[in-house]
């Protein structure tokens, strides 16, 4: 199954709170901070969310 790679790379100075959350609830506190998650449907959606905020690496 694919993984993809999540970095924070903007502060979440200026973002909305439910974007806030949503940053938080995918594990990430600090600038550069990375987790790496399991390909699914509920991930992603947290992801578009917050794309702005994101970088996004795809891995096998």
């Amino acid at each position: 199954m694919a993984k993809i790679r999540v970095r924070l790379k903007k502060s979440l100075i200026g973002a909305s709170k439910s974007q806030r959350d949503t940053v938080r609830c995918l594990g990430l506190k600090k600038i550069n901070s990375e987790r790496v998650f399991s390909d699914n449907p509920a991930i992603r959606g947290q992801i578009f969310k917050v794309q702005h905020l994101l970088e996004v690496k795809m891995e096998k």
